[in-house]
This record gives C-alpha cells, sequence and structure tokens, in this order.
C-alpha cells in the first residue's frame, strides 16, 4: 500500500473507508511517543504506584489463572453436563478469540484511552466469566469463554501498557520480572484452585474468582490511573481508528478456526469424515485463510498482521515454531487431568496436586532458559535443545497407561514441563531483536497471536483424535456397552457408572482415546523441534533496539 505523509496529523483528510489505498501508517510517529514523553515527575508514587502497578499484576494474573483452572474441572464439567462433546470447545473458545483479538487489542491501546480500553476489557472478561459461571449448559460455557477470551486479549495487552506509563523505565525490568513470576504462580496455583472448588464447593467457582480480583483492579485503575495530556492517543480520524483495530481481519481469522474445529469435532463423530459437513467445514476454512491473506496483504500497514514484517526470517520462522510448541503443552493441560480423574479415578484436588510436577517444573526453568539466553545471546540454540528434549519428553507421556507408576508420570511430568518452559518463550527475544522501536509493539502482538491460536488448534485436533479412537475401540473391548452412553459420561464419572465388569474395557478404551490426544501433542512438539532449525542462529544483541510492552498469554 501506498503511504501519504500527512504535513499535519491534527487536521486529518477525510477518508473513504472503502478506499485504503491513500492512506498508510501515518500515526507511527505517535506510537512510542506514550511512554518516552513523561518526566520524571509525571509517573505516580507511593501508593498509587503500587495500586496501580498491582492493577496490571491482576490482568496477568487473571489470564494465567483462566488457563490452568480449567483443565482440572473439565472432568467435573463432563459429568454435569453429560457428554465430552464440546471439550475442546472449552479451550479452542478462549484461544481462538484471544489469539484473533491480541493484535487488535494492541492498536486499541495505542489509538483510544488507555484506562477506559483496560476497564472495557475488564468488564467484558468479568461478563464472560460470569457467563461461565452460570451457564446452564455447555453450549453457554462456550459462550462464556469466547467473550472471556476477547476481554483477556485486551487484559494481556492492557496490563503491561500500564506498566509502560506508570513504572519509570529504570525499574520496569524488574516490574517485567515480577509480571513473569506472577505468570508462573498462577499457572502453578490453577490445577490446585481448580480442583478444590470442584471438590469442596463447585466448579463455577473456577469462573467466579475472576469477579471480586478483577473488580479490586478496575477499581484502582479507575481512580488512580490518570495519564498527562502528553501521552494522549493521535488525534486521528474514527476511520482511521477502525482501519487500524482491523474487524474484518479478526471475523476472518475467527471464522476460518471455527471452521476448523467444527470440522474436527464433528468428523467420525457426528458425520463421517467424508461427509459433505465436514468436507465443507474444511474447504470453508481454507478458504477464509485466503481472504484473511489477501485481506491483511491489502490493508498493509493497517493490517492486525503487518504483512511487511513477515519478510523476517526472525518472525516468519518465530511464529509456526510458537503455534506448534504451545500448542503441544496446552494439549498436555487440558488432557492429563482426564487421565488422572478417569485412568487413575483421582478427586479433582488430587489430579491438581499430580499436575504439579509439570506447573512446577515450568515455573523453574522458564526463569533458568531465560537466564541461560539473557547470558549468553544463545536463543536459537536454547530452543533447538528445548524442543529436541520436549518431543522425548512428550513421547514419554504418550507411554503412560492404566498400570502406570507414580514415579513414572511425575518424572514424566517434570521432564516435560522443564523442557517445554526452558524454550517455550524465546522466539519474542529473537523476533523483537530484529525490528526497530516502531515495530516492537505490533511484532510482538503478531508472535503471539500465532502462540495463542496454536493453542485453539491443537485442543481441538487433540480432542477429535481422542473422540474417534475411542469409538474405534469400545467395540473391541467393551462390546456390551453403548457408546452414546460412554461419551455422555463424565470422564471422573466413569468408576462410578458402569459396573465392575465392564469398566476395565471402558478404562481401556478411554486409554486409548487419551494416547491419541497425547499423540497430537507429540507431534505439535516434533514440527516445533523442525522449525527450530530454521530459526535464525546469531547472537542475539546484549540490549533489545527498544522497549516493548510484554503481553502474557
Amino acid at each position: 500500500m501506498a503511504a501519504v505523509r500527512e504535513t499535519d496529523s491534527s487536521k486529518p483528510s477525510t477518508l473513504n473507508i472503502l478506499d485504503v489505498s491513500n492512506v498508510g501508517d501515518n500515526d507511527s510517529a505517535h506510537l512510542e511517543k506514550p511512554a518516552h514523553g513523561m518526566t520524571a515527575d509525571q509517573y505516580p508514587h507511593g501508593l498509587k504506584l503500587v495500586l496501580l502497578a498491582g492493577a496490571s499484576l491482576v490482568g496477568v494474573f487473571l489470564i494465567s489463572l483462566d488457563q490452568t483452572i480449567v483443565g482440572t474441572a473439565i472432568p467435573k464439567i463432563t459429568d454435569e453436563f453429560h457428554g465430552l462433546n464440546d471439550v475442546s470447545w472449552y479451550a479452542a473458545a478462549y484461544f481462538m478469540t484471544f489469539g484473533a483479538a491480541q493484535t487488535s487489542a494492541g492498536k486499541i491501546y495505542k489509538y483510544y484511552d488507555l484506562k477506559w480500553s483496560f476497564l472495557i476489557s475488564m468488564l467484558i472478561f468479568e461478563v464472560g466469566s460470569l457467563v461461565c459461571g452460570v451457564a446452564p449448559n455447555s453450549k453457554a460455557l462456550v459462550v462464556g469463554r469466547a467473550i472471556a477470551g476477547l476481554g483477556g486479549a485486551g487484559l494481556s495487552v492492557g496490563g503491561t501498557s500500564i506498566v509502560s506509563f506508570t513504572v519509570p523505565p529504570a525499574k520496569r525490568p524488574m516490574m517485567m520480572g515480577i509480571i513473569g513470576m506472577t505468570y508462573a504462580i498462577a499457572a502453578v496455583l490453577g490445577p490446585l484452585l481448580g480442583g478444590a472448588f470442584t471438590d469442596r464447593v463447585t466448579w463455577r467457582w473456577c469462573f467466579y474468582i475472576n469477579l471480586p480480583i478483577g473488580g479490586i483492579a478496575a477499581v484502582a485503575v479507575f481512580f488512580f490511573l490518570h495519564l498527562p495530556a502528553a501521552v494522549a492517543p493521535p488525534q486521528i480520524s474514527w476511520t482511521k481508528k477502525l482501519l487500524h483495530v482491523d474487524p474484518v481481519g479478526v471475523a476472518l481469522a475467527m471464522g476460518g478456526i471455527t471452521c476448523f474445529i467444527l470440522a474436527l469435532q464433528y468428523g467420525g463423530n457426528t458425520h463421517p469424515w467424508n461427509s459433505s459437513v465436514v468436507i465443507g467445514l474444511l474447504v470453508g476454512f481454507g478458504l477464509l485463510v485466503i481472504a484473511l491473506v489477501g485481506w491483511e496483504v491489502w490493508l498493509g500497514d493497517y493490517a492486525m498482521m503487518l504483512p511487511r514484517l513477515y519478510k523476517q526470517r526472525s518472525l516468519s520462522t518465530t511464529a509456526p515454531y510458537q503455534f506448534f510448541f504451545m500448542g503441544s503443552y496446552l494439549v498436555l493441560l487440558y488432557y492429563l487431568p482426564i487421565y488422572f480423574q478417569s485412568i487413575l479415578g483421582a478427586s479433582p484436588i488430587k489430579s491438581g496436586v499430580n499436575n504439579l510436577p509439570l506447573m512446577l517444573a515450568a515455573a523453574v526453568f522458564a526463569l533458568a532458559g531465560g537466564a541461560v539466553v539473557m547470558q549468553t545471546g544463545r536463543a536459537q540454540q536454547v530452543m533447538f535443545i528445548g524442543s529436541m528434549l520436549s518431543t522425548i519428553a512428550v513421547g514419554l507421556i504418550y507411554t503412560l497407561d492404566i498400570g502406570t507408576s507414580t514415579g513414572k508420570w511425575v518424572g514424566y511430568q517434570f521432564f516435560t514441563g522443564a523442557s517445554m518452559a526452558f524454550a517455550i518463550m524465546h522466539g519474542l527475544s529473537i523476533a523483537q531483536a530484529n525490528v526497530g522501536p516502531e515495530d516492537l509493539a505490533a511484532t510482538t502482538a503478531n508472535l503471539l497471536f500465532f502462540q495463542t491460536i496454536g493453542g485453539a488448534f491443537s485442543t481441538s485436533a487433540g480432542q477429535s483424535a481422542f473422540v474417534n479412537r475411542l469409538l474405534a475401540t469400545l467395540p473391541k473391548t467393551a462390546p456390551g456397552v453403548n457408546p452414546g452412553l460412554v461419551l455422555l459420561t463424565g470422564a471422573s464419572e466413569l468408576h462410578n457408572v458402569f459396573p465392575p465388569d465392564v469398566l476395565p474395557g471402558v478404562l481401556e478404551a478411554y486409554m486409548v482415546g487419551l494416547k491419541a490426544a497425547f499423540a497430537v501433542a507429540v507431534a505439535f512438539s516434533g514440527v516445533a523441534f523442525l522449525c527450530s532449525l530454521a530459526i535464525p542462529t546469531q547472537k542475539l544483541p546484549s540490549h533489545a533496539p527498544g522497549e516493548a510492552s510484554m503481553a502474557m498469554g
């Protein structure tokens, strides 16, 4: 797209919203101005600083918690809603809207008021959490998860944007370290809280807990976040703002993902794989992806996924790496609790405890991997080693079976969490190190888009593999059992619903299905390892070319 530079940005020219060939990203001069345009005395101090920094941490905490707290509760949710069909949607709906809206959320914070953008994002997230908490059926829960994902996208960008405007530059590295620690702590607490709520109260508190915590953060931001006029959003026309947010791109991305998930959900379950419904959905997915690429190229610098950034090998190779690597991790996050509660017969809270080796190892080795890259600058080598070891580790998870000893599933989880966390976030360092300051935020958002969307694709693929293999195996291992009854029975209720004479056959079929889901995780990790071979191997510079808000997602 041709870019026309305006000589007076305070008097934007009239814009025909349907003609983007005459406009460019003329507002780039404003993008880095806010955080750098504040003087030392304009940053908040004392209690005000603590409250605002705390609000940003709450945003990160809620996002991380929402990704991990649900996994432990899913078996009980399937009990109450009598079925396994929508399990993939509980994760995919959240990651689909979160990922698709994340890049646009970053632009919203550039061109709209930061305080109100954060508060509206929090409101959307809280509404989604409330819908999940009161959901009368599985479909309502999926809708709530999708709404929460939209709000979560705004919180992921807004929480760290608040840091840029409230914490002085000298203290920001320490604050970003605290944010990373908060993310890790929430990830560890998620399975434990999910198990405790599900066991002692109800799984619905996995969502209700977001309401008071988010409310406190919203109150702090509402009363204490006051930015100087010098860092106000650029004054541009509403049509340009709309183009920057790229609602068409968001809709095309979510439409394509929805088609893909539905095709995997229907295929081999409610419709044959060669049926017109499944084939039509897959064709629709392909056409929407083509339309999305064409639309983004046409929009140029207004696109949510800036085409020119993908000419950089540092982004075009790390994006698929993050897609597949995070996708592998999230399959384990959602299907290991099902293994513990269905095969081992663990209670939800015991399942959360069983999941701790994975989460604790991830928390510790994420810091270790960051320290190695910081000291050596060798991010690609860390990603290569980590993805190679994680493929082996996830392969060990695949070997889990009905009679697997405690030592093995503890050790396998620890190995998996350690190897994955060691290498999972360094693609961001490589991508950021090869762009100028004006493109840091966009590069971060684009990479995290692929990372988040990977979870939507992998969990739906895992669910499809799980259900298809379960249904194919059940007639052999438990010939007298109605497959429909197995699918309608919650994962944690298998031991209560089926009598002792048929339960072993049902569990054997369940285990075959779970192995198929774990195989998806192995495949995703293996592809990530192959992607690491294409990533640039040069040593990272000791200092990034600029500062960007890090979104946790």
